[in-house]
């Protein structure tokens, strides 16, 4: 008992210490970001310009992107849209600075993010309040999608990022075992990313941590529909490399079009897309000619499956949020809702009294539950779907109200729809809608609801409910996409993000239509990597490699023998195959190392 007195003492100390620590807070700078031309005076919000889209058919300025608040379409100013020339010289300039980064430490990383992640959180009302100026979202929705992801992201970077991207230490196989074999991770250069505008802070952020912490530099192509915010965020990201003393330069946001997002792809080490599958077919295009890898995340049109055995009250709350989390603009929003016939009637029910009780209004300008769609024309579209449905034999089953809707953004709202009666031969069941339309449908069977699911050309996400976990598990398994949630609807994006919001190191990303090649957790962080493969000596001087003898050159006649029982002893069935023809080859080896017999004569009489 004596002996392990001191061992318990130690390891006692050792945890304490390491409490300690942990209750110690690390010092954190602050940052200042000027953001005195983003916050408005509440007094002066009714002056201002208000923006007028071109007309249909009318070409667009190409020279300048013009940016808006959907909600009010109150005119926000414009950013450059940048020339191919101007975009190879931000990425050269990134290039240049990711040189010195790349020699960073993790700890000057970790800083970094603590404090992206001071800022976030003490700073949480104007991000947010940015995000719904620029894309139409409410305060919460922004806290959510924006808000709760990214700093869900920064902290799995800064519990576990260190760790995944250290050599990583594998078996050496069984000729090898006297070399030691290990994958090390090395950063890319410049991360390219164009990015969606739904999120605008996170869809910025998310490309951004995972480059830069793993070594790279960045340079993220915002939105046309989202440059006014992201190139306040970008403030934000710049404040913080300072404060750390980064190279400058090494963070770049660029604004423009289509010209200028090809050129992205042209000048840079590896492309991240999220947006639709044509133009992702089109970034893999431009992509080949410099043979780079290539990350789509191209949308979803995700399934929401309810067996009859669930907490309803519960299950439909969240299927109410999962179809109108920002006014239904999620790539993992779901889009499509396949309820067992034993409850269907109770389950649109409650859906529809909820639904009824949703208020649709500018998010800014009082308490509204929803707000705007982002991108003009496309209520247009969701309303086309709504009517190809209603025409082949669907049916509204309630609509949200409108609040007050000023009159120069009337276009830019559209009401939570719920329809029934649906199937597929609807284009609201097979189009990504993109919008806050509910398209439910019953089912008979668990297998009806798988074929169900799967027949779409999309393969994002599924959510599956039922009381019985292993039931749901097993629906799950059978669905072909890339994210499934049991009983939860998105929680394996917080996993790394969004609703039931939980870890954080689950990769994202789809099959499909829905693009392929993985963002966030290991396989995202890893992925902004070059990943070399290194053998070394493990027990270096003393045991080296050397080609055995009937295999050197010049090779003896003996040399395919030899090999013969060298491949049978390493890889034989069984032991004793193996250990049969290690004898074989030991006896083999003496018989040739052998002197020579001498050579006798018969003396003459």
């Amino acid at each position: 008992m004596a002996f392990w007195w001191p061992l318990l003492v130690l390891a006692a100390a050792y945890a304490l210490c390491r409490l300690l620590l942990f209750l110690i807070p690390p010092t954190v700078p602050a940052i200042e970001v000027d953001a005195s031309d983003v916050l408005e005076d509440p007094k002066t919000r009714e002056d201002g310009f208000i923006y007028i889209p071109p007309r249909k058919g009318k070409s667009i300025q190409a020279d300048k992107v013009q940016c808006y608040e959907p909600a009010t379409m109150k005119y926000l100013g414009y950013f450059p849209a940048l020339t191919p020339d101007e975009v190879k010289e931000h990425v050269a300039q990134a290039r240049k600075a990711q040189k010195v980064w790349a020699k960073s430490s993790f700890k000057q990383r970790r800083q970094f993010l603590r404090i992206l992640l001071k800022y976030i959180l003490e700073h949480q009302d104007l991000i947010c309040e940015v995000s719904s100026r620029d894309t139409g979202k409410t305060m919460v929705d922004a806290s959510l999608g924006e808000i709760m992801t990214t700093c869900e992201k920064i902290t799995w970077l800064l519990d576990e990022g260190e760790k995944w991207l250290k050599p990583e230490y594998r078996s050496s196989g069984r000729s090898m075992l006297h070399k030691r074999a290990k994958v090390e991770f090395y950063p890319f250069g410049v991360i390219g990313a164009i990015v969606s505008w739904n999120y605008p802070f996170h869809n910025v952020f998310n490309p951004m941590l995972a480059a830069v912490f793993s070594g790279n530099a960045a340079v993220i192509k915002v939105s046309e529909h989202a440059s006014w915010s992201g190139c306040f965020y970008h403030r934000i990201i710049q404040a913080a490399l300072s404060a750390v003393g980064a190279p400058e330069n090494l963070v770049h946001i660029i604004t423009g079009f289509a010209e200028t997002g090809q050129a992205l792809v042209s000048s840079v080490d590896k492309i991240i897309f999220v947006g639709s599958p044509g133009v992702g077919r089109m970034i893999m295009e431009r992509a080949s000619e410099t043979l780079i890898p290539v990350t789509l995340e191209l949308g979803g049109k995700d399934s929401f499956i309810v067996c009859e055995d669930v907490d309803l009250p519960n299950v439909v709350q969240v299927a109410v949020r999962a179809a109108l989390q920002s006014s239904g603009q999620n790539c993992a929003g779901a889009e499509r809702f396949y309820v067992h016939k034993d409850i269907y009637a109770s389950f649109v029910s409650l859906v529809v009294k909820i639904v009824k009780s949703i208020c649709v209004g500018p998010p800014l300008s009082g308490k509204y539950d929803m707000g705007a769609i982002c991108m003009i024309g496309h209520s247009e579209k969701l309303q086309n779907l709504v009517n190809d449905a209603l025409e082949k034999g669907a049916e509204i089953a309630v609509r949200g109200s409108f609040g007050n809707l000023g009159e120069d953004a009337v276009d830019q709202f559209f009401p939570p729809t719920v329809l029934v009666n649906v199937n597929h031969t609807m284009k609201i069941m097979q189009e990504e809608a993109f919008g806050p339309i509910l398209p439910i449908m019953k089912f008979d069977s668990d297998e009806e609801a798988i074929r169900l699911a799967n027949d779409s050309k999309y393969g994002l996400g599924c959510a599956v409910f039922s009381g019985d976990q292993k039931r749901a598990i097993r629906i799950a398994s059978q669905l072909h996409c890339g994210v499934a949630a049991i009983n939860d609807f998105a929680s394996s994006y917080m996993c790394q993000a969004y609703l039931c919001f939980s870890l954080q190191s689950l990769p994202f990303g789809g099959v499909k239509d829905s693009g392929f090649g993985r963002f966030a957790g290991v396989e995202g962080l890893r992925a902004c990597c070059l990943v070399k493969a290194v053998v070394e000596d493990r027990f270096w001087p003393y045991i080296k490699t050397m080609i055995p003898k009937p295999i050197q050159y010049p090779i003896s006649e003996h040399g395919f023998e030899f090999q013969q029982l060298l491949v049978e002893t390493l890889y034989g069935v069984s032991v004793w195959d193996r250990l049969r023809s290690l004898v074989n080859l030991l006896k083999m080896i003496s018989e040739k190392n052998a002197p020579p017999a001498p050579v006798t004569t018969k003396k003459r009489r």
